[in-house]
């Protein structure tokens, strides 16, 4: 009995190892790296976020004539309109726009889908249209539409520019009980 399966583990093993034998193939890889490193160059200029702005050159958009025609007086955020499913739009926005360089999504958010508006602390006309006219507030995303992680920017760098002077607010009127800290005195 145990020569037998002796013999039948043999043979099992032996047709497992022919079978193996026969399904091995060579190939490289060399042809699907070129085709991956083509796919990848071919990016469309109009998504591809790479390319790195200077400031200077979009505080210089914001003064051409491309943006007035584009946006006219209104702020950024006004002519955007967000997708969404149902009746009610989410009130978190997306998290970005923008992965590994490239735009993702197929309605960017105001500031990700115009290449030239950068969000920087020097770049104050495009700050003060995120900035509330009547309250001094900042904007909340839900009502501009920006991606979280563009928003954030935007938060960082209005704070920056309150630091640094370059955009002016006002400081809260406190209202005191005076006569907390002084006798009544009579005249």
């Amino acid at each position: 009995m145990a020569l037998y399966r002796n013999i039948r583990f043999m043979l099992n093993r032996i047709t497992i190892l022919s079978d193996l034998r026969s399904s091995v193939r060579f190939c490289s890889d060399q042809a699907e790296s070129i085709s991956e490193e083509a796919e990848q160059k071919e990016v469309d200029p109009t998504k591809d976020r790479t390319k790195i702005i200077p400031v200077e050159t979009s505080i210089r958009y914001l003064q051409s004539k491309a943006y007035q025609q584009t946006y006219g007086e209104k702020p950024v955020w006004t002519l955007y309109r967000r997708n969404h499913k149902g009746g009610f739009a989410p009130r978190k926005t997306r998290r970005s726009c923008v992965r590994n360089g490239i735009i993702s999504t197929g309605n960017p958010c105001p500031i990700c889908r115009d290449e030239y508006l950068v969000i920087d602390h020097n770049n104050t006309k495009l700050l003060e249209q995120f900035i509330s006219e009547y309250t001094g507030n900042i904007l909340d995303a839900f009502k501009t539409g920006l991606c979280q992680k563009k928003h954030k920017e935007l938060l960082v760098a209005i704070e920056r520019a309150w630091d640094q002077g370059l955009l002016t607010y006002d400081v809260p009127f406190r209202e005191y009980d005076y006569s907390l800290y002084y006798k009544n005195q009579s005249l």
